[in-house]
């Protein structure tokens, strides 16, 4: 599919997540009038309805979206009732806040699994170590890991910070190396099984023993031939985990309290705060066919044969 077409259909893909998410949030029980009736006893019936009417909350859930949509269209995000502040304003720095753990996770997954996978593909006998420290990654949930993490390195050592950020001016390193830990950990056993089969499958082919009678080393036919051809499939499975990953920021960040996108969408959520809550999501969706579509690129960069 041509990238024009593939383009698209994220955004007709976009277009329809908006409708349903607004839809959703919609029929979700009670709306911001409500909270506010909730703090302030002394709103009326009166004031009550004329709220709604000031927010357009008195129309048809179908005529708000069409007006939510159009005012996007235009640019205009609107405000966050729950932090009093533009849309825009909270979106791109906890957006740019997930990237940054979410770049993070995927190398320290990717080096690592892909390195634990080219050693049991290489060396056999490691194999079935390998194998077993995957499947416990695969098995053991992230917030389970999150919490056993805070516990041993920020309660009993001491050594890092339970959660939060970095203040200005200051590295965020140490705020980051539990969450990556936590996010890059589950996602290294998927590329540890899939490298060491890829591996496996490449080191058998006719061209592999090719090169080993032209006197190339081990080191060149792993890394410089099987380690190619074997990188395509690892590429799909990358697309295929974008939403995984994305999905899995947003735990970990609740769990340690990272001001990204997954915190936002929470504290959104739980504070009746559609319209932050409803962007955040969309972004979250668009980063995640985007992260898919620069996989598939990848792929087709490497492999010819896709082209």
């Amino acid at each position: 599919m041509r990238l024009s077409a593939r383009l698209v259909q994220i955004l007709v893909t976009a277009a329809a997540l908006s409708f349903v998410f607004y839809m959703l949030l919609g029929l979700m029980p009670g709306d911001p009038i409500d909270l506010a009736i909730m703090a302030d006893p002394r709103l009326t019936a009166e004031d009550a309805a004329r709220l709604r009417a000031l927010h357009g909350l008195d129309q048809p859930l179908l005529g708000r979206y069409l007006a939510w949509a159009a005012a996007v269209l235009r640019g205009d995000f609107g405000f966050s009732r729950l932090f009093a502040q533009p849309v825009a304003a909270l979106l791109w720095p906890a957006l740019l806040s997930t990237l940054v753990l979410l770049g993070w996770a995927v190398g320290l997954a990717a080096c690592l699994g892909v390195g634990l996978g080219v050693l049991a593909a290489l060396r056999p006998r490691l194999s079935p170590a390998v194998q077993g420290l995957a499947l416990l990654a695969q098995a053991m949930p992230g917030f389970w890991l999150g919490i056993m993490l805070i516990i041993l390195f920020a309660v009993w050592l001491g050594w890092l910070p339970a959660g939060g950020a970095a203040e200005e001016g200051q590295g965020d390193w140490r705020f980051l190396l539990l969450p990556v830990a936590t996010l890059g950990f589950g996602q290294m056993a998927a590329y540890a099984r899939h490298a060491a089969a890829a591996m496996q499958r490449a080191l058998a082919e006719p061209w592999i023993r090719s090169a080993r009678a032209r006197g190339a080393s081990e080191m060149q036919v792993a890394f410089g031939h099987a380690l190619p051809n074997a990188a395509v499939p690892l590429l799909v499975l990358l697309g295929l985990d974008a939403g995984a990953l994305v999905s899995g920021a947003v735990i970990t960040e609740t769990l340690f309290a990272r001001p990204g996108m997954g915190k936002l969408i929470f504290d959104a959520i739980m504070g009746n705060d559609y319209n932050l809550a409803l962007l955040a999501l969309l972004v979250v969706a668009v980063v995640t066919m985007l992260g898919s579509l620069a996989a598939d690129l990848a792929q087709r960069a490497l492999d010819p044969r896709l082209r």
